[in-house]
C-alpha cells in the first residue's frame, strides 16, 4: 500500500498502518475507531467493578446494586443450577391465551413478562407538543436484521439467514420439555408468522424518516383498526383509563392488523412468541444457552465466539444502571479542565453556525431568524449528568432470584415507570446517553446535543492534541450533531423540539434540492460488501457536511491552523476494520454511511481540501466545483 496517495484515498493513506495492525477480537464484529475507545472504557470499568465487588466498598447504593448484579451474572454455577426452567415458567402464560380475547385480557402481563407480542404500546414525547406525553403503538420485530430482507430481490439472502436462525431455534427448542414433533411445529409456525409480519412492518429506511412515525389518531379510530382486539380494555389495563389519542407509528402494519392476529393466526402467534421469546431469554440463562442463543446474531455479524462471562456481566449491569455508572465514570475519569475546554469549543461552533446561517443562500430572512432562534435555544450536555434520576431508586431486586427473574423484574419496573409518564410532564433534563458510552447525539424533540465523557478522548479530543486536530476530530463531530437540527428530519422541528413547519415554501424547496444533491452524492456507490442507499443515509451525510463546513470556518480564524492536521485527524476518528458480514448488514440497518465514505467524501466538497494537498482533476478525491455541496 506504499503507493496510496492522500489525494486519492484519505482514509487508507492515514489509517493503513493502523489497519494492518488491527485485529478484530473474536467476540466483536469490528475493531478501531469508536470500538477501540469503547473497549478501553469497558476494560477500565470492568476493573472498577471487580475492585468494588472485591472490597465490598461502594460509593453509593446504585453502584452497590450494579456490582451485585454483576457478581450474579458472572456466576456460571448459579446460572447452570437454574438452567432453562425460569424461562419456561415465564412462557407458560402463553397456555392461557386460548382466544384473541384472552390476548387482550393478558396483554399487560405478557408485556411485563417480556414475551413478544405483535403490538408494542409505549409512552413517548408528543412530537407536536414536547412538554407532554402520548401513547404510541408500533408493530412487531422481525427475525431477519431488517424488513427490507423480505423483499423479493433479497430472497437468496433471506433463505440463507433464515436457515441459520432455524438451526439455532431447533437447537434451543431441543432443551425444552416439548415433544420433537411440537418443537418442529413451533419453529415452522414461528417462521410462518414472521413471514406475515415481515411484509407489513417498516424497513430501517422508512424508520429513518422519524417525523413520519407521528400519526396521532382518536383512540376509537385505532380501536376500529384493531377490531380483533379489545384495544380500549388493553389501554385501561395499562393506564387505568382510556387515553383519547394514540400515535400510530406504522399505519401500514395496523391497517392490515386483521391479517396479523385473528382466530386463525392465534396459534402461529403463540408459537412465534414462544420460540422468539425463548431465544431472547437465553442471554440470561446458563452459559450453554447463552452461547447457543447468540449463535444467530454472531453468524450474521461474522463474530467468532460469544462474549466472556465477565464482559457479559459488566455490560448487563452497566446497562441496567447506566446513569449512575456513567456518572461514576465521568467523575473519576473526566477532568474539569477538559470539560471547560470542550464546552468552549461547543459554544464557539454554535456561534459560528449562527454567523453562517446569517449569510446562508438557502434561507430567506424569515426562515433565517427562526434557524438562529433554534441554535440560540439548543441545549448542551457535556460529560455526564449532575445527579441520578429518581427512577433508579426503584431498580431494586431480590438477590436470591435467578438471573433471568432479576432481569425480568428490573425490566418490568422500567416498563411500569414508562407507562406512568403518560400524565406527567416530559424531562428535557434527562440525558439521552450515559457518561461511559462512546457516542454522541442530537435529540430533535428536546433540541439539545449530548456528548458523554467517554467520547471526549483521543483521537476525538485531547488537551495534548493541537486545536486543528481537535477541530478535525471532536469539533467536526460536535458540528455534525448540531447539524442534525437542520438535516432532512431535524429541519421539521422547531426550537422547542416540536414538529412545526417553520420554513417558507420557497426556502424549503431550495433546502430539499440540497437534500437531493446529497442523496445523489452517495447513492449507488459500489463497495465490496454491497451498494450504498443514498436516501437512507442522507441525514447523517448532511450532518457530516455541516460539521466539516462549520469547523473549517473556525479553522480559517484560528492562529497557526494546520489543515493537514485537521483532515488527517478527521480520517483517524473513522478508522475501522470490520467483518464483511457486519458491513453488509450495516448497509441495511445503519443510517450512517460506511466509514471509508464518511472519511473520503465530505472533504471533496470544500476548497480547503484541495488547497491543503494540491488535489487536482486527475486525483481520485477530486470533485468538480459544480458537483460540490455546502449546505450550512
Amino acid at each position: 500500500m506504499e503507493n496510496i496517495r492522500i489525494q486519492d484515498d484519505l482514509f487508507t493513506y492515514v489509517n493503513q498502518e493502523t489497519l494492518d495492525k488491527l485485529v478484530i477480537p473474536d467476540d466483536k464484529p469490528m475493531a478501531g475507531g469508536f470500538a477501540e475507545l469503547a473497549d478501553s472504557v469497558e476494560k477500565i470499568m470492568m476493573n472498577e467493578f471487580e475492585t468494588l465487588t472485591g472490597s465490598k466498598s461502594y460509593p453509593n447504593d446504585y453502584l452497590k446494586r450494579a456490582c451485585e448484579l454483576y457478581a450474579i451474572a458472572k456466576d456460571a454455577d448459579r446460572k447452570e443450577k437454574h438452567g432453562i426452567a425460569p424461562a419456561l415458567k415465564n412462557l407458560a402464560i402463553l397456555d392461557e391465551v386460548n382466544s384473541v380475547g384472552d390476548f387482550s385480557r393478558l396483554y399487560k402481563t405478557l408485556s411485563l413478562k417480556s414475551i413478544p407480542t405483535p403490538i408494542d404500546i409505549s409512552v413517548e414525547t408528543d412530537m407536536k407538543n414536547t412538554k407532554q406525553h402520548l401513547v404510541y403503538i408500533q408493530g412487531a420485530g422481525v427475525i431477519l436484521p431488517d424488513a427490507s430482507y423480505y423483499k423479493p430481490e433479497m430472497a437468496e439472502q433471506k433463505a440463507q439467514i433464515l436457515g441459520i436462525w432455524t438451526n439455532v431455534a431447533k437447537m434451543v427448542m431441543a432443551k425444552t420439555d416439548l415433544s420433537p414433533e411440537d418443537q418442529e411445529k413451533y419453529v415452522n409456525d414461528a417462521l410462518a408468522y414472521d413471514e406475515i409480519i415481515g411484509g407489513l412492518v417498516k424497513t430501517s429506511e422508512e424508520w429513518a424518516k422519524y417525523v413520519e412515525m407521528y400519526n396521532p389518531m382518536d383512540t376509537d379510530k385505532v380501536a376500529g383498526m384493531l377490531s380483533a382486539l379489545d384495544f380500549e380494555a388493553i389501554l385501561k389495563d395499562l393506564f387505568g383509563y382510556v387515553p383519547a389519542m394514540v400515535v400510530v407509528t406504522e399505519p401500514r402494519f395496523f391497517s392490515e392488523f386483521d391479517k396479523v392476529l385473528n382466530a386463525d393466526t392465534l396459534d402461529l402467534y403463540k408459537h412465534w412468541a414462544y420460540v422468539t421469546g425463548l431465544l431472547k431469554s437465553c442471554t440470561f440463562l446458563s452459559e450453554e444457552l447463552r452461547d447457543m442463543g447468540g449463535m444467530y446474531s454472531r453468524a450474521i455479524m461474522g463474530i467468532a465466539k460469544m462474549q466472556s462471562i465477565e464482559k457479559f456481566a459488566y455490560n448487563l449491569a452497566a446497562g441496567m444502571y447506566s446513569e449512575p455508572v456513567g456518572i461514576y465514570y465521568g467523575e473519576k475519569y473526566f477532568g474539569e479542565e477538559a470539560k471547560k475546554d470542550i464546552t468552549d469549543i461547543v459554544y464557539q461552533i454554535i456561534d459560528t453556525y449562527m454567523e453562517r446561517i446569517k449569510t446562508n443562500e438557502i434561507l430567506g430572512e424569515e426562515t433565517r431568524e427562526k434557524a438562529i432562534l433554534k441554535l440560540s435555544k439548543m441545549g448542551v450536555k457535556m460529560g455526564y449528568p449532575d445527579k441520578v434520576r429518581a427512577v433508579y431508586d426503584k431498580l431494586i431486586f431480590n438477590p436470591d432470584d435467578s438471573l433471568f427473574d432479576i432481569v425480568l423484574s428490573l425490566q418490568a419496573i422500567q416498563e411500569l415507570e414508562t407507562l406512568a409518564k403518560l400524565d406527567k410532564p416530559t424531562e428535557p433534563e434527562k440525558w439521552a446517553m450515559p457518561g461511559h458510552m462512546v457516542n454522541a447525539c442530537y435529540d430533535p424533540f428536546v433540541n439539545d446535543i449530548t456528548f458523554p465523557a467517554a467520547i471526549l478522548q483521543a483521537p476525538f479530543y485531547s488537551l495534548k492534541q493541537t486545536r486543528s486536530e481537535n477541530l478535525g476530530g471532536i469539533g467536526a463531530v460536535i458540528g455534525h450533531e448540531i447539524s442534525h437540527a437542520f438535516d432532512s428530519n431535524g429541519a421539521k422541528c422547531d426550537e422547542n423540539g416540536n414538529i412545526n413547519d417553520w420554513w417558507t415554501a420557497d426556502d424549503f424547496k431550495r433546502f430539499e434540492a440540497k437534500v437531493n444533491q446529497m442523496i445523489d452524492q452517495f447513492d449507488g456507490i459500489e463497495l465490496p460488501w454491497g451498494k450504498v442507499n443514498g436516501a437512507f443515509i442522507v441525514s447523517e451525510n448532511m450532518a457530516d457536511n455541516g460539521g466539516m463546513s462549520v469547523t473549517l470556518d473556525i479553522m480559517s480564524k484560528t492562529d497557526g491552523a494546520s489543515y493537514e492536521e485537521y483532515f488527517c485527524n478527521w480520517a483517524r476518528i473513522w478508522c475501522q476494520k470490520a467483518k464483511p458480514e457486519y458491513l453488509q448488514m450495516l448497509l441495511a440497518v445503519d443510517v450512517h454511511g460506511p466509514y471509508i465514505l464518511r472519511t473520503n467524501i465530505p472533504p471533496r466538497n470544500f476548497a480547503e481540501w484541495y488547497a491543503a494537498f494540491d488535489v487536482e482533476e486527475t486525483d481520485e478525491m477530486y470533485l468538480a466545483p459544480d458537483k460540490r455541496i455546502v449546505i450550512w
